[in-house]
């Protein structure tokens, strides 16, 4: 493998890690704003844990993170 091709991989892992991460926080806030109107609707937070593939803890953790600006 050449060095330029090998550079050339390089940029677009870089790239594609940058578009996961967008997309990573993007789905995050998402999530986080639904739990918070399910919160809101009187879902208990055991059955907003199990639809979101997270622990209790995890619940609590996201809905007192700080959505990005």
């Amino acid at each position: 493998m050449s060095a330029e091709k090998a550079l050339k991989g390089i940029r677009r892992a870089r790239e594609r890690r940058e578009q996961a991460a967008t997309l990573r926080t993007e789905a995050t806030e998402e999530l986080r704003r639904y739990c918070q109107e399910a919160q809101k609707e009187g879902v208990a937070l055991t059955r907003i844990a199990s639809e979101a593939g997270l622990s209790r803890q995890g619940v609590y953790d996201l809905l007192a993170e700080r959505p990005s600006s």
